[in-house]
């Protein structure tokens, strides 16, 4: 179930035309970005969103991937998240939570090069700092040509 660790959403059909109005101008001005995740035919298969940017951070996350995605999209779509993160809006460090019980996506992040930071009830935390992940960015680039999605 692709939706099982996604916050639900609530109110009407006008709520959400509001807090996507709201998104635009967070948008513009330079606070937030959703990014939609395509394969290589221009086909949609998820979203992945850069938020609560500061001067030297960014939280990542709303990641989600549909059953259309490549078998790639989850590596290929992070290292392009913290490439845009570290490198086009030159900020320091990457931080997410991830709730405790999705394993899979936690392994995840420990075998992209995640640091455990704290938890809470919920949730546990991580940073990728952009020193670790440029010095991780060979491994990354390899994993990415060889097919071999590891991290």
């Amino acid at each position: 179930m692709y939706s099982r660790y996604l916050s639900p959403v609530t109110g009407s059909v006008e709520d959400q035309r509001k807090w996507i109005a709201a998104y635009k101008s967070r948008e513009a001005a330079g606070a937030e970005y959703y990014y939609v995740i395509e394969r290589l035919d221009g086909h949609p298969c998820g979203v992945v969103r850069l938020y609560e940017l500061t001067d030297d951070s960014f939280t990542w996350g709303s990641w989600i991937l549909n059953a259309d995605k490549p078998s790639k999209a989850a590596f290929e779509s992070a290292v392009l998240s913290f490439s845009i993160g570290f490198d086009a809006l030159g900020l320091y460090r990457g931080i997410l939570d991830v709730r405790r019980d999705n394993a899979k996506a936690i392994a995840f992040y420990r075998r992209f090069g995640m640091t455990e930071t704290g938890s809470d009830a919920d949730n546990l935390y991580f940073e990728l700092t952009r020193e670790r992940f440029a010095a991780k960015q060979p491994e990354l680039n390899n994993a990415l040509q060889e097919g071999s999605c590891s991290a």
